[in-house]
């Protein structure tokens, strides 16, 4: 690779009498030297690779230069190392690192960077779902949302006796014309409302959605989906689904019980709920009086409502006295009383599906996954893909490589600062590609053994 040389030279405070100056002729260097293990990762799960074979490349052979495995590993590479916008690949496709991840260190053409730029990036975000004259790369999306599935599916090597899905919905705020925008009163402002599945921290499902429906549409859709593709692996698999008072909904829980599928959800409290409780509450009231701290009591009891639901069904309610007031909550399940008390079943069941929260946040907030600034539903689409899948190539390299290291349960953004910005001297010969990292990186250790772990796994 060339090496660019300035003339400038740039005087600063000297320091114990020497001159202090710097220029920009350091020639090949790289702020993104671990992503060399986000590479390794990707070899591990076949990700990018599989994920091409969801695209149909319609392109002239004979002049295309990039190939959408390339592109997509850009995209998702790019934003797992924390470049949300697609005009950060102006500067990226002549970084040494992603060419080397791209697997050629120059290209054919005198006037192509190894990588591509911001406006073949955006050929791809732009795909149809058939080829065009003018979209020559087309999505298949059934194909897209079927590799989150066998991913989840082929990181266990043999089949856990039972499974918990979370379901979530949550808003991506909308500050342009977006197509599909709508006003959303709950969160007071024009958003989308996507629909997010997880099993622990694998994320299943990512699917766009407007936000003028119930926060459970569609529900039964994806879930019918998901546990059919991980049925047809694990037959024998029980399976709990978790979500809040929004998923409790008489046709969910109906489909659930219809499939073998166990259930507890949230249920929004009312004045009949309340008053199935109340023995309950006047004694947490008078614990926590007595104690001068919380205290909370449980009940279990069949109940129904006066007209949606069509059966009774498991109620559990807490009934809790803190900081002076009454704090109840309800939860519904299909779960049978003997094997699961009220109490385990709220506290450790139930609160246990706040963890999803968090991993939401690390989609959105660490992986731009809210970044749909599109103008259309379908672009949209793809940009909350690429950030799911960064965050699945994340997540196996926190479950693979750093699993016996301080980050095994570190947060994307963690992992991005820690051993992913790592700044490295590229020098490139006949033989060798050789990255010299920088000497102060504090985490050396927890590179080298995520990197034999990487390595193991691949062969």
């Amino acid at each position: 690779m060339p090496t660019d040389c300035s003339a400038t030279l740039f005087s600063f405070a000297p320091v114990e009498g020497r001159t202090v100056v710097a220029n920009f002729d350091g020639g090949a260097i790289t702020s993104d030297a671990g992503a060399l293990l986000l590479g390794a990762t990707d070899k591990v799960l076949g990700l990018t690779h599989r994920l091409a074979a969801c695209f149909k490349d319609s392109r002239n052979p004979a002049f295309t230069e990039h190939a959408v495995e390339t592109l997509l590993m850009q995209r998702v590479v790019g934003i797992a190392l924390g470049y949300e916008d697609l005009n950060d690949h102006d500067q990226l496709r002549h970084d040494p690192v992603m060419a080397v991840l791209a697997g050629k260190l120059a290209a054919s053409r005198a006037d192509c960077a190894p990588v591509a730029g911001k406006s073949t990036l955006n050929r791809l975000e732009l795909s149809r779902d058939e080829p065009t004259r003018y979209h020559k790369i087309a999505a298949d999306t059934a194909a897209i949302e079927a590799l989150f599935v066998d991913l989840f599916l082929d990181a266990h090597a043999k089949p856990p006796a039972q499974i918990t899905l979370d379901v979530d919905a949550t808003d991506d705020p909308l500050h342009g014309h977006q197509e599909g925008r709508f006003f959303h009163g709950y969160y007071d402002g024009y958003c989308y409302l996507p629909l997010y599945i997880f099993c622990g921290r694998h994320l299943l499902a990512a699917k766009l959605r407007r936000s003028n429906i119930d926060a459970s549409a569609g529900t039964v859709e994806e879930l019918t989906r998901i546990i059919g593709r991980i049925r047809a692996r694990w037959p024998r698999v029980r399976i709990l689904l978790r979500g809040d008072s929004g998923f409790c909904r008489e046709a969910l829980m109906v489909w659930a019980e219809a499939n073998r599928v166990d259930y507890v959800f949230g249920l929004a409290r009312n004045e009949r709920l309340s008053g199935e409780i109340e023995a309950e509450m006047a004694k947490a009231q008078a614990a926590a009086e007595a104690s001068g701290r919380s205290a909370r009591r449980f009940r279990d009891f069949r109940w129904a409502t006066l007209k949606s639901w069509s059966r009774m069904r498991r109620v559990t309610g807490k009934a809790e006295w803190t900081e002076g007031k009454a704090n109840p909550r309800f939860i519904v399940t299909s779960l049978p009383r003997c094997t699961v008390d009220a109490r385990r079943l709220y506290e450790d069941i139930y609160c246990a599906r706040g963890e999803m929260e968090n991993r939401i946040k690390e989609c959105q907030m660490d992986l731009f996954a809210d970044r749909t600034s599109a103008a259309t539903m379908a672009a949209n689409q793809l940009r909350l893909w690429f950030a799911s899948f960064a965050y699945v190539l994340l997540c196996a390299l926190r479950r693979i490589g750093l699993v016996h290291t301080q980050f095994a349960n570190a947060t994307c953004a963690t992992i991005r600062l820690r051993l992913l910005k790592i700044g490295a001297l590229v020098r490139v010969s006949i033989r060798r590609v050789v990255l010299a990292m920088a000497s102060a990186c504090p985490w050396q250790h927890e590179f080298a053994l995520t990197h034999a772990l990487l390595r193991r796994a691949a062969a």
